[in-house]
Formats: structure tokens, C-alpha cells, sequence
């Protein structure tokens, strides 16, 4: 197979090398707005070229794999399915909701098969913590706790074009409380605030928010997230039920330090970012694309579910502007 890679920065670097391992790709073929970061990454693979980006939909691609920043991605996935390219596409799908929805109505319109990026449906213990929740060993979900947050701030200039840091960062709790709940989130109620830099308020953001959302069966879940986690990346989730309750993310690398006499967890070492905490989910996730790109399996995260995930943080941005709860029926899909 020959793989198309838009975007060859840092996670796109990351994906030519994994792509370029996988069994059956033949070729990666590099794209970048920057032609030297293209031709470096094409030159440290074994069987790999650098072209113009705009001229990668026409490279005779089997399979495109989308990882430029969020500008890019609607362009790329309509320029994809156009030519009927099996697409993969990093979240979201486009910087906004009303593109979002452009997007969704021309990929589902064209019948080629999109997989978008949300990598953590390929963590072993999200998929246990879905598979907890199916079996019903939990009893009734009563509770469920996300929590994203960031070693460090990332660069003020992206902070004006991330979209915020509910759809920048929170847009993953979001999907994966679908992902293991199997609910649809109805109503949202979302705060932020700000501790740290002045180019966060600067660039009309907040560096810490948190959300409480009300799922479709009256299931409670709680979102935080931040910037600043100087001991460490830290991605979990905890779910509570009437029987039994379950979390992922807590082992060892878990950057939090126990006052508790005599406890010596976590041991570490933490997760710097979450390149390191998801490597094996990325890999995983890559390798199941090709599967799809093959025909051998249904997108396991379609442009709909982005667009779902999309509308859960669409909704808490505005509940957090406008100092409201806001119900998921006031936020368009379609």
C-alpha cells in the first residue's frame, strides 16, 4: 500500500514512523507546507518520498493520513473522499462546528471510510473500562470522572488558534464518555479560569476549566483539565457504579504524590506528554486504520462521532462564555 501523511511535524513524524513499520505499506509519501520538514521526515524512513503537499491527494494513494495543524484537516479529508481515498484524519475534523457539520454531510455524501484520531479508544484501559460498563459488573453507572491535563503550557501562538481549551483538550473526555457509556451527553455546565500566562486570556482562553455534564440516562460525569501539571501528564478516567467502580490511568505513572503514612504509589516515572502515554494506543489505532483502509473493517471512530464529540464541547465553550448551562438540543447537528 502507499500511504499519503499530510503534516509532518511532530505527531506526524511520530505516525511516518509507525506507518512506514506496519506490514503491507509499501511507500509513505510526505506532504508539509514546509517542503524541508517533508523532506526530512521522507528521508528517515526506508521507503518513503516528499511531495508538495497540495499535490498529495494525486500521488495514487491507497491510504491518507492527515496530520497537519486543525486549518488543514477539512480541506485535506474533502480533497480525500473526493477521489475516493480511505481517509484518517487527527481531531478534530475542522475548527469549527458549522465546518464540522460541511464536512460530516460530504463524507457521508461520498461513502469513502474516514477514521478520525481519537486515539484513546485504543488504550487497553479505556477498552476495559467499556468493557466494565457493558458487562454490567458495575451495576448502574452513576458517576463518571475525566481529567486531561497538561505538564506544561504550549506555545502562545497556538493558544489563538487551538479553539479553546475545552475543544482543544476536553473534545477527548468528551468522546471517550461516549466511548465507554455508550450515552449521549444532554446538558452541560462548564467554568474556566486562569492562573497562569496573560496569552492565555490574551488569546481569548482560560489555562484550567472543568465541566459538569448531565448524560442522556441521568448519569452524572465531571470534566477537568489544565495546562499546568508540572509533576507530570496526567489522563484518567474513573467510573462509579452501584457495584463496583473502575480507573485508567492509575499505575505507577500516575503524577500524583501520596501524603498517606507508609504509601510509597505511585512509584513512577510520569508521562512527560501524551506521545509517551498513548504510544501504544497510537500504534494500535494506525494499525486498525490500515484494516479499514484495506476494507477489512468499519471505521471504528467515524466523522460523526467527531461531530458528536465536537457538539459536547462546542456546548461547554458556550456555557463557560455565557455563564449558563447549556442543553446539547441547542447545539446543531445538521
Amino acid at each position: 500500500m502507499r500511504i499519503g501523511l499530510a503534516g509532518a511535524g511532530r505527531i506526524g513524524a511520530f505516525h511516518a514512523t509507525t506507518l512506514s513499520s506496519l506490514d503491507g505499506v509499501e511507500e509513505v509519501v510526505v506532504g508539509d507546507v514546509d517542503a524541508g520538514t517533508a523532506d526530512a521526515a521522507a528521508s528517515a524512513l526506508p521507503h518513503a518520498r516528499a511531495v508538495p503537499i497540495e499535490d498529495l491527494p494525486d500521488a495514487g494513494l491507497d491510504a491518507l493520513v492527515i496530520a497537519t495543524s486543525t486549518p488543514g484537516h477539512a480541506a485535506l479529508i474533502r480533497a480525500g473522499v473526493a477521489r475516493g481515498i480511505p481517509t484518517f484524519c487527527e481531531k478534530p475534523v475542522a475548527a469549527t462546528l458549522a465546518e464540522t457539520i460541511d464536512v460530516v454531510r460530504a463524507v457521508e455524501k461520498s461513502g469513502v471510510p474516514v477514521h478520525v484520531g481519537f486515539q484513546r479508544r485504543f488504550d487497553a484501559g479505556y477498552r476495559r473500562a467499556r468493557e466494565a460498563v457493558r458487562s454490567g459488573d458495575l451495576g448502574f453507572v452513576h458517576t463518571v470522572r475525566a481529567t486531561t491535563s497538561d505538564r506544561r503550557p504550549p506555545h502562545a501562538d497556538y493558544i489563538p488558534t487551538s479553539g479553546g481549551i475545552f475543544r482543544d483538550c476536553s473534545i477527548h473526555d468528551a468522546d471517550v464518555l461516549r466511548f465507554v457509556t455508550g450515552r449521549e451527553v444532554a446538558r452541560v455546565f462548564a467554568v474556566g479560569g486562569t492562573k497562569g500566562e496573560a496569552f492565555f486570556p490574551d488569546g481569548g482562553d482560560v489555562d484550567t476549566g472543568a465541566a459538569v455534564l448531565t448524560l442522556d440516562d441521568g448519569t452524572l460525569a465531571l470534566l477537568s483539565t489544565t495546562r499546568y501539571h508540572g509533576q507530570g501528564h496526567d489522563v484518567r478516567l474513573e467510573v462509579l457504579g452501584s457495584e463496583g467502580s473502575v480507573a485508567v490511568g492509575l499505575d505507577d505513572s500516575l503524577a500524583l504524590t501520596s501524603l498517606e503514612d507508609g504509601v510509597t504509589f505511585p512509584a513512577g516515572p510520569v508521562h512527560d506528554s501524551f506521545m509517551d502515554r498513548f504510544q501504544p494506543a497510537y500504534r494500535a489505532e494506525l494499525t486498525h486504520f490500515i484494516a479499514v483502509a484495506r476494507g477489512e473493517a468499519p471505521s471504528p471512530c467515524t466523522a460523526r462521532d467527531a461531530l458528536e464529540a465536537f457538539r459536547v464541547v462546542e456546548a461547554c465553550t458556550r456555557s463557560w462564555l455565557d455563564g449558563r448551562p447549556v442543553d446539547l438540543s441547542d447545539i446543531p447537528t445538521t
